[in-house]
C-alpha cells in the first residue's frame, strides 16, 4: 500500500495526506509564469464565455416587462398593504415600438421557468461527452446554440407562447452542457495549486454577465425596443464562439502557442492525479460519499441562490412595495459583490494552500461554510426588517456577495476528488442543483397565499435551513484528495 501523496507514510492522517504542496516527490517543472500563459488565456476566454451565457439567460427577465401588456397583469396584482408605497415617478418609455403580448402572470412563469426544463436534461450527458470527446467543441457549440436561439426569440414570441417556451427550453439544453464541459477542460489545464484562481476567474463571468446585462437590457428597452436585447446579446455570443474555436485547445499537448515550460509544468503537476481508463467507474462514483457531499452543498446553495435571485425582489415589490427592477444599479450591485468575492476568494484559497500549507479539505470546508452560512443568515434577516427597503437591498447584497466564497468551496471540489471525471461529477451535482430553480418559486408561491410578512418569513426560514444542512453535510463528509475509484488502480487498494 502507498499514500496518495508521495513522501507521506500510510500512517499519516487524512489531513496530512491532503496537505499542499501536492505530489511532493513527483518530478515537476518549475511553475510557469502567469503573464500571457495559455492557461490564464483559457480562464479569460472562459470568463467571457460565461459572461455571455448569463447575459443570454437573464435578459428575458428584463425584456419580458416590456413584452407584456401591463394591463394584462393588473388582475394578478397581489401587492400587500402592510407597508406604505414608496413614491416613484412613472416615466413613459422613450420607445414603445416593440410588440406587446397578453400574457398573464402564470404564462410568464412558464416562459421564465422553461429554460430549466432543458437545462436539467443535458447536465450528465454533457459531462459524459466532454470526458469522451473533450470540452472545447461541446462548450463552444453550447454557447453558439444558445446565441442563435436568442436571436430567434422575437420570431418565437410572434408565433405564440408555445413556440417561445420550446425555444427557451432549447436554450437550456445548450447551456446545460457548458459547466460540465468547462470542468472537464480544467481537469487537463488547471494545476492543483492554481485551481481556485483559474476556476474562480472563469466562472466569475456568470456574475459579471448578470451585473452588465440587467441594466444594459433595461437601457436597450428604454431607448430602442425589447427585440434589440436579444439581437445584441445573440451577436456577441456568435463573436465569442469564433474566438473560442480559434484560440482554445482541449489539452495543453495540442495547444499551438503554449510554451514548453508551461506545458511541462501543467503535465507534471497533474501526473499522478489523472486516470487513463476509458471506462467510467459509475458504481464506485455513485457510492462515493464525498460526491454526495458536493451534491448536498450544490443543491442547498442553489436553493438560497434562486430564492435571492427571484423571490427576494418579489418580496420587495409585493410586500415592501419597492421594485428593485426599476433601478438597474440596485439590481446589479449584489452580483457585482459576488463577482468581486469570487475573484478575491479564489486568490486567497490558493494562497493559503501554496504559501501557508493549509490542506485542500480545510480550505474547501472553511470557504464553503462562509459561502453558505452567511447567505442563510442574511436571508432570514431580510424577513425581519419590517418595511425598510434600504436594509433589504443591503441584506441582498451581503447574502449574494458572501455566496461568492463557495466558488472556492464545493464548486470546484469535483476536481479535487476526481479530476479525470470532473465534468461528469459536475453534471451529476448540477442536475440536482437545477431542481431548486424549478420548484423553489412554486413552493414559495404556495406558502404565501395571503402575501403577508409572516408567510414570507417562513419562505426565508426554509431556504436558510436547507442551506445550513448543505453546509453541515459538506463539512462532515467532503474530501480534498483524489479518490481511489478515480485513479487507474481503483480496483486495488490505496490508503
Amino acid at each position: 500500500m502507498r499514500s496518495p501523496v508521495r513522501g507521506l507514510s500510510p500512517s499519516d492522517s487524512e489531513e496530512a495526506s491532503d496537505s499542499t504542496p501536492l505530489l511532493q516527490d513527483a518530478p515537476r517543472a518549475e511553475a510557469a509564469p502567469v503573464c500571457c500563459s495559455a492557461r490564464y488565456n483559457l480562464a479569460i476566454l472562459a470568463f467571457f464565455g460565461f459572461f455571455v451565457l448569463y447575459a443570454l439567460r437573464v435578459n428575458l427577465s428584463v425584456a419580458l416587462v416590456d413584452m407584456v401588456d401591463s394591463n394584462t397583469t393588473l388582475v394578478d396584482n397581489r401587492t400587500s398593504k402592510e407597508c406604505a408605497e414608496h413614491s416613484t415617478s412613472n416615466k413613459v418609455l422613450h420607445n414603445q415600438t416593440g410588440k406587446r403580448y397578453h400574457w398573464d402572470a402564470e404564462t410568464q412563469g412558464w416562459i421564465l421557468g422553461s429554460f430549466f426544463y432543458g437545462y436539467i436534461i443535458t447536465q450528465i450527458p454533457g459531462g459524459y461527452i466532454a470526458r469522451k470527446m473533450g470540452g472545447k467543441l461541446l462548450l463552444g457549440f453550447g454557447v453558439l446554440g444558445t446565441a442563435v436561439f436568442t436571436l430567434l426569440t422575437p420570431i418565437a414570441a410572434d408565433l405564440g407562447v408555445g413556440a417561445l417556451i420550446v425555444l427557451r427550453a432549447l436554450e437550456g439544453l445548450g447551456e446545460g452542457v457548458t459547466f460540465p464541459a468547462m470542468h472537464a477542460m480544467w481537469s487537463s489545464w488547471a494545476p492543483p495549486l492554481e485551481r481556485s484562481k483559474l476556476l474562480s476567474i472563469s466562472y466569475a463571468g456568470t456574475q459579471l454577465g448578470t451585473v452588465i446585462s440587467l441594466p444594459l437590457s433595461g437601457i436597450i428597452c428604454f431607448y430602442m425596443n425589447w427585440t434589440y436585447v436579444f439581437y445584441l446579446f445573440g451577436v456577441v455570443g456568435i463573436i465569442w464562439f469564433i474566438l473560442w474555436i480559434w484560440l482554445v485547445s482541449d489539452i495543453p499537448e495540442t495547444h499551438k502557442t503554449i510554451s514548453h515550460c508551461e506545458k511541462e509544468y501543467i503535465i507534471s503537476s497533474l501526473k499522478n492525479q489523472l486516470s487513463s481508463q476509458k471506462s467510467i467507474p459509475w458504481i464506485p462514483m455513485l457510492k462515493s460519499l464525498p460526491l454526495w457531499a458536493i451534491v448536498a452543498a450544490h443543491f442547498s446553495y442553489n436553493w438560497t441562490f434562486y430564492t435571492l435571485l427571484t423571490l427576494l425582489p418579489t418580496y420587495m415589490k409585493e410586500i415592501l412595495r419597492f421594485s428593485v427592477q426599476k433601478n438597474g444599479i440596485l439590481s446589479a450591485v449584489p452580483y457585482f459583490g459576488s463577482w468581486l468575492c469570487m475573484i478575491l476568494s479564489g486568490q486567497a484559497a490558493d494562497y493559503l494552500r501554496a504559501k501557508w500549507n493549509f490542506s485542500t479539505i480545510c480550505v474547501r470546508r472553511v470557504f464553503n461554510l462562509i459561502g453558505m452560512i452567511g447567505p442563510a443568515v442574511f436571508l432570514v434577516a431580510a424577513g425581519f426588517i419590517g418595511c425598510d427597503y434600504s436594509l433589504a437591498v443591503a441584506f441582498l447584497t451581503l447574502s449574494t456577495t458572501l455566496g461568492g466564497f463557495c466558488s472556492s468551496g464545493y464548486s470546484i471540489n469535483h476536481l479535487d476528488i476526481a479530476p479525470s471525471y470532473a465534468g461528469i461529477l459536475l453534471g451529476i451535482t448540477n442536475t440536482f442543483a437545477t431542481i431548486p430553480g424549478m420548484v423553489g418559486p412554486v413552493i414559495a408561491r404556495s406558502l404565501t397565499p395571503e402575501n403577508t410578512i409572516r408567510e414570507w418569513q417562513t419562505v426565508f426560514w426554509i431556504a436558510a435551513t436547507i442551506n445550513v444542512f448543505g453546509a453541515a453535510f459538506f463539512t462532515l463528509f467532503a474530501k480534498g484528495e483524489v479518490q481511489n475509484w478515480a485513479l487507474d488502480d481503483h480496483h486495488g487498494h490505496r490508503n
